[in-house]
């Protein structure tokens, strides 16, 4: 991993600002990190514990995956997503809400889902999980934010998410697999996988298959993408989270950073 960790510095080093990465090949058995204790604003990272609240709700039958909820006019928020420009009236299970909060980054989704499990409820998931320094306060694009602080994470902490997701250990194995596919079929693809070739094309040429289970996050100065790679059967779990660093030189890092790691496992990959 050593000539891939130097590859990211000479990425990272391009820019100012700050950088929180956790590269850990869950192979090999070797990690790496920089800044991983270091706080950065959530953005829609903070979308995956939420998900996997909803899901550990739903594994004590406190919820239903299959339950109904009905979209209000209240729930509406901006910012991305679909849900914005629904009817209201609309019924939509919670399954379907949660896949568009991941897989679209779907604001109004994300506010329902915390509506229906509560905040405190949130934070006890994160505490399990053991995200000892992540915080969570408020429902996304609000006017007036909890003073009490903000949505933040920390690289170590959603490095030790996605490795008990990655396990089978975050919830219940079967939960972590639904969560895993939900991730595999995020739509917002500028970050990590972007200048990856595709999964669907024919490997003939000597490429890998490869699939990604990742979320991305982003507000003006602060861009992250996390996630899983599978590259043939290697696994690597990647957590790159930045702010203060220029909006399209983080991006381009991102899609630079996501191009080594599929090379690095694609050199070692088992077909």
């Amino acid at each position: 991993m050593k000539t891939l960790v130097n590859r990211i510095l000479e990425l990272i080093g391009q820019s100012e600002g700050t950088w929180g990465i956790v590269l850990e090949d869950l192979d090999l058995g070797e990690r790496w990190e920089l800044n991983g204790e270091d706080l950065f604003y959530a953005a829609s990272v903070i979308k995956v514990p939420i998900m996997a609240t909803i899901f550990n709700t739903s594994e004590h039958g406190e919820t239903a995956l299959t339950d109904l909820i009905v979209l209000k006019q209240d729930d509406l928020v901006g910012g991305s997503g679909v849900l914005q420009h629904l009817t209201p009236g609309t019924a939509l299970s919670i399954k379907d809400i949660i896949m568009l909060m991941i897989i679209q980054s779907d604001n109004t989704a994300t506010n329902i889902l915390i509506d229906l499990v509560g905040v405190d409820n949130i934070v006890h998931t994160m505490k399990e999980i053991g995200m000892e320094k992540s915080t969570f306060y408020n429902k996304l694009m609000m006017n007036n934010p909890n003073p009490k602080g903000f949505n933040q994470i920390t690289p170590n902490d959603i490095s030790k998410l996605l490795k008990q997701m990655t396990t089978g250990e975050l919830v219940s194995a079967e939960a972590s697999d639904q969560m895993i596919g939900i991730m595999k079929k995020q739509q917002i693809k500028d970050c990590l996988p972007e200048k990856l070739p595709s999964p669907y094309s024919n490997f003939n040429n000597g490429m890998t298959a490869w699939e990604l289970a990742h979320k991305t996050g982003w507000i003006p100065g602060t861009r992250h993408d996390v996630g899983i790679f599978y590259v043939g059967q290697r696994k690597l779990i990647a957590t790159v989270l930045s702010k203060d660093v220029d909006d399209l030189l983080s991006k381009r890092i991102l899609t630079e950073i996501g191009e080594e790691i599929y090379n690095y496992l694609q050199e070692g990959a088992i077909c």
